[in-house]
């Protein structure tokens, strides 16, 4: 792909296997083709890697994470499970929505969490609302954990942010669907991995093996799920359609 972008004439080219376009550099046309490049450069240059929350680092871009915001106000989860901590940002991050809206907690499981990782996050003035649970996200005894710390009652969000493999990513969506709440959601992270796999940091395999495939084929073989973005609480713009490292990410369960 060839762009050129002239800002003199506000005029931005695209040009794809020898096809033309040209368009209003100041249209939602471009600015799509422009925001596809730069989550691309963006994602080769670690930018995701430059945030936190609350003091600890939060790997994520903050379009995904403000998105994600919305979602958990209007839904108001009794849980929000999460595979995979890290450093422990975005567990810091739910609990603290969950301490502003007086309602929820978090759970977050990882195959290894390390002993500085778990030692700040313990210290940190979220932890009262946050367990965590180590061991890998796909063994039946963690699963069976998670179960158990989890009411029947209760309305339940799930995050997946562990292994991005396409079999893993997959395995988890079988075996974690059944927690989500009829109305609420179980999401698919970094399906940008796909877009990105022929970037430096990238890999030629990512074009399949990914979480967004992972989430269509899931989607595909459980008609009580479906793949779409929840709508924005707030658009006074022309715009549809986020900025995102998530695309097919958000899994209603419907009902």
């Amino acid at each position: 792909m060839t762009i050129t972008i002239d800002t003199d004439t506000r005029r931005l080219f695209v040009e794809t296997n020898g096809n033309k376009q040209e368009l209003d550099l100041y249209s939602d046309e471009a600015f799509r083709v422009i925001s596809d490049l730069y989550l691309k450069v963006g994602w080769n240059q670690k930018y995701t890697y430059t945030f936190s929350w609350m003091g600890r680092p939060m790997i994520q871009l903050p379009d995904d994470m403000l998105r994600l915001q919305e979602l958990i106000y209007d839904l108001k989860p009794d849980v929000i499970v999460e595979t995979g901590i890290a450093h422990g940002g975005s567990l810091i991050f739910y609990a603290s929505l969950c301490k502003a809206m007086n309602k929820g907690r978090v759970l977050g499981i990882d195959i290894e969490i390390r002993p500085h990782n778990r030692s700040a996050i313990e210290a940190h003035e979220m932890f009262p609302l946050i367990t965590m649970i180590e061991g890998s996200s796909v063994d039946n005894q963690i699963i069976e954990e998670v179960k158990n710390n989890v009411g029947d009652a209760e309305t339940v969000l799930v995050i997946l942010d562990s292994n991005h493999t396409y079999d893993h990513v997959l395995k988890e969506l079988e075996l974690y669907s059944g927690l989500v709440t009829p109305g609420s959601y179980i999401v698919s992270t970094d399906g940008v991995m796909r877009d990105v796999a022929d970037v430096p940091r990238g890999e030629p395999d990512w074009v399949t093996d990914n979480p967004a495939n992972a989430a269509e084929d899931f989607v595909k073989a459980n008609p009580d799920f479906s793949i779409g973005e929840p709508t924005w609480p707030f658009n006074e713009s022309t715009l549809s359609g986020n900025i995102t490292h998530w695309p097919s990410a958000f899994i209603r369960r419907n009902g």
